[in-house]
């Protein structure tokens, strides 16, 4: 009879301890998505790509274009469009059309939808900061900086092998 491959518990190799990381990681980003995607719908009445995208703009005062949107949120210009459609729907987003090129449009947030946004993001801020709220100190910092140097790590990698 065949043996069946060794648990992962069973593996102390770097390689199986990586994969082990990134499966608690994902498996510890989704539980968190999915509470503040509740929260959101429950307490705002809104959704997280709603959330984003309003996020995006308050960061930016001056608004962005639909591209400079779709690349600063990692998602594709049709669902950029279609958010940002039912915002400019409730009044929480304008467009404004470029003077040289009519077929350039900024988006930004409304007086309202800066009001709005701030009181979503204090919300949100709050839900974070308890969702993380077994994490204190130290062990925080050690994990913000550990997630940082991964990140990094990984945008040289790709840098490096995207020459190749």
């Amino acid at each position: 009879m065949p043996q069946s491959p060794p648990a992962l518990d069973d593996d102390p190799t770097p390689a199986i301890r990586r994969l082990k990381l990134w499966i608690r990681m994902l498996g510890v980003t989704r539980q968190a998505e999915n509470q503040l995607r509740e929260y959101l719908r429950v307490e705002h009445d809104t959704t997280l790509p709603r959330f984003d995208v309003m996020a995006a703009l308050y960061r930016f005062h001056d608004g962005l274009t639909m591209t400079e949107l779709s690349r600063t949120l990692l998602i594709s210009n049709g669902n950029a469009t279609t958010v940002v459609n039912r915002l400019v729907q409730d009044g929480l987003i304008m467009r404004i059309h470029s003077d040289e090129d009519r077929r350039r449009i900024t988006v930004r947030l409304t007086p309202k939808g800066i009001s709005t946004f701030e009181t979503v993001a204090t919300g949100h801020r709050d839900m974070i900061d308890r969702l993380f709220s077994g994490i204190e100190g130290t062990e925080l910092d050690q994990m913000r900086d550990s997630l940082r140097a991964l990140r990094d790590g990984m945008a040289a990698d790709t840098g490096s092998s995207a020459g190749a």
